[in-house]
């Protein structure tokens, strides 16, 4: 029988309940810069990094040569502030264009 913990959350890597609307499922509010690729509402921060992936993709701004480095048009600049990043620094400059819903 499961218990209400477990009814309400979904296991970490660790076996640990995750509790739903908490870590990266809470809801985070994007900045009017950010807003402008994934949309002004709340929404999880896996969405918002689905949705800036999305972006990429369907604009081809991976490089073609190295497809871990992100070739920023006007949008993204003003998102990260640099014409180019790797697909690892973009969490950080993506997190600092985010606040708690």
């Amino acid at each position: 029988m499961a218990t209400a913990k477990q009814d309400a959350g979904v296991a970490d890597a660790e076996g640990k309940e995750a509790r739903p609307g908490t870590g990266i499922h809470a809801p985070v509010k994007p900045s009017a810069e950010l807003g402008k690729i994934v949309g002004d509402d709340a929404l999880p921060r896996s969405a918002v990094i689905s949705k800036v992936w999305d972006y990429i993709r369907s604009n081809t701004l991976q490089n073609p040569e190295n497809k871990r480095e992100i070739l920023a048009d006007d949008h993204l600049q003003k998102v990260f502030g640099r014409d180019r990043v790797t697909m690892f620094e973009m969490n950080k400059y993506i997190s600092a264009h985010l606040t708690k819903a």
